[in-house]
């Protein structure tokens, strides 16, 4: 060769950048798709909830928030307040409480919780995480149990 490229040299080199380009703009996309980000943990350890106690109704309940993640908080028919995350453990889909049934319920996938956050039907294989909640006065806190 005289320090030429030759023609077919250049198409080689030119279609298979183009490929590669292509899978990448195409492979690159699916793939952060399919491996979500990892989601630091809230440093959150407490939280006051902008809620009086006697707001919160028996056989409610009411979604907050803890940190970075969603909460619930619960009042029982019998009055006591309980609380927990409110990521469902099958999907991470938000929970909600479901007064006519009388427990938690995750409408992603007709996943139950009982009100000790007891995963109890529908497909979540762990028990909601549990939070420690303390009626001060005029105030509700919540904090992660230890």
């Amino acid at each position: 060769m005289n320090g030429k490229v030759s023609r077919r040299h250049f198409l080689d080199w030119f279609l298979n950048t183009t490929a590669g380009t292509f899978f990448l703009s195409v492979f690159y996309p699916v793939a952060r798709y399919l491996v979500p980000p990892k989601l630091e943990e809230s440093a959150a350890r407490t939280v006051t909830l902008p809620l009086k106690p006697q707001e919160v109704k028996p056989n409610s309940g009411q979604i907050f928030k803890f940190g970075s993640q969603p909460g619930i908080l619960v009042r029982t028919q019998e009055g006591d307040l309980r609380a927990f995350t409110a990521i469902c453990t099958h999907l991470a889909c938000t929970v909600q409480y479901r007064p006519d049934l009388g427990h938690i319920w995750c409408a992603c996938h007709n996943g139950h919780y009982d009100l000790t956050g007891k995963n109890i039907a529908g497909p979540p294989p762990r028990p909601l995480e549990p939070y420690t909640v303390n009626a001060r006065g005029d105030t509700i806190v919540v904090s992660k149990a230890a």
